[in-house]
C-alpha cells in the first residue's frame, strides 16, 4: 500500500490566511507532523482538526522518518506543518519528504502563505530571479562565506534574521562594502503590527540602531551593483604582499585591505596573517 504525505502551507501570522484546501486537509489526514506541536496545536484547534499530533523537528527528524514511513507503508494519510509558512523552507522536513518521494509515496504540495514572498511582493525590487539567502550563520567562516555570497550575488536576495540580531548583521554588512545596497526589512508580515522599512543598508542599521526590534524579521536586498562582488583572494594577497614589502604592519595591512576592497574587519585580517605567514619568494 502507499500513502500520502501531504506538505501544508500555514499562516505566516494572520490566521484569516489560512486556505481553505488546507483546512479540509489538515481535518482529514490519520496524522500530522509539526515543527512545534504546541504550537500548531493551538492551530489545529481553531481549525477543529482533531487529528494525532506527532513531532518532527531538527533534533528528531531522523528517527521521525523511519516512523513516517510506517504509517505511509500501512496507507495513511499524513501532513507536514512547520511552525508557520510553507514546511522545508529554511524549516525542518526536506528529510522527511525525501524519504517518502522515495519510498514510493505520493507527496502533495498544499500551498500556503510564504514570508519570503509576501516580502517579495511589497519590496519593490524585481522578483523575475532572486536568492533566497535563509538565516546568516552566526559566527567564523560560514558567517563570512555568507556575506561573501551576497556581496557577489547581483540579483534581489532575501534572508531571514532573528529581532535582536537584525542590527548587528546590518552594521557587518555595512562594513563589507555593502552599506549602499538598497533593501527593505520586513517585520511581523501579516500581523497587527506589520511594518516594512526601506534604505540602504546602513541607512537601516542605524534607523533600528535606536530602537528594540520585536517579531519576525525578513530582509530584501535589492539587485547588486558591478564592482560589489567579492575581490578574487589572488588579488588581495599581492597586495597585501606589495604592502608587507613596504613595511605596512599586520593591522594596518588589514585596515587598508578593509578600505580599498570592502572587507570586515575579520576577513581582512585574515589575509593579512595569510601573507605575513607565507610570504612571497
Amino acid at each position: 500500500m502507499t500513502g500520502t504525505l501531504y506538505v501544508v502551507g500555514t499562516p505566516i501570522g494572520n490566521l484569516d490566511d489560512m486556505p481553505r484546501r488546507a483546512v479540509g486537509i489538515l481535518r482529514s489526514v490519520d496524522v500530522c507532523y509539526a515543527e512545534d506541536t504546541r504550537r500548531s496545536g493551538t492551530l489545529l484547534a481553531r481549525l477543529k482538526a482533531n487529528v494525532p499530533l506527532r513531532s518532527l523537528h531538527m533534533h528528531n527528524e531522523r528517527a521521525r522518518v523511519e516512523e513516517l514511513l510506517a504509517a505511509l507503508a500501512g496507507g495513511a494519510s499524513a501532513a507536514l506543518v512547520s511552525d508557520a509558512g510553507t514546511p522545508t523552507v529554511s524549516d525542518p522536513g526536506c528529510r522527511a519528504v525525501a524519504a517518502a518521494r522515495e519510498a514510493g509515496h505520493d507527496v502533495i504540495a498544499v500551498p500556503g502563505p510564504s514570508a519570503v514572498l509576501a516580502a517579495l511582493s511589497v519590496s519593490g525590487f524585481p522578483a523575475d530571479r532572486f536568492h533566497f539567502l535563509g538565516f546568516a550563520p552566526r559566527r567564523g567562516g560560514e558567517r563570512s562565506a555568507w556575506i561573501d555570497g551576497l556581496r557577489s550575488c547581483m540579483d534581489t536576495a532575501v534572508a531571514f534574521e532573528a529581532p535582536g540580531r537584525l542590527v548587528a548583521l546590518l552594521d557587518e554588512l555595512a562594513e563589507a562594502g555593502l552599506g549602499e545596497r538598497a533593501a527593505v526589512v520586513c517585520r511581523e508580515l501579516t500581523k497587527l503590527h506589520e511594518e516594512t522599512t526601506a534604505g540602504s543598508v546602513r541607512e537601516l542599521a542605524a534607523a533600528f540602531a535606536t530602537r528594540e526590534v520585536r517579531g519576525e524579521v525578513t530582509i530584501v536586498f535589492g539587485e547588486g551593483e558591478a564592482g560589489n562582488e567579492a575581490p578574487d583572494l589572488a588579488v588581495l594577497m599581492e597586495e597585501a604582499r606589495h604592502w608587507s614589502r613596504d613595511g605596512l604592519r599586520r593591522r594596518e595591512i588589514a585596515d587598508r585591505l578593509a578600505a580599498e576592497f570592502g572587507l570586515s574587519r575579520n576577513e581582512a585580517y585574515r589575509v593579512s596573517l595569510q601573507v605575513q605567514e607565507a610570504p612571497s619568494e
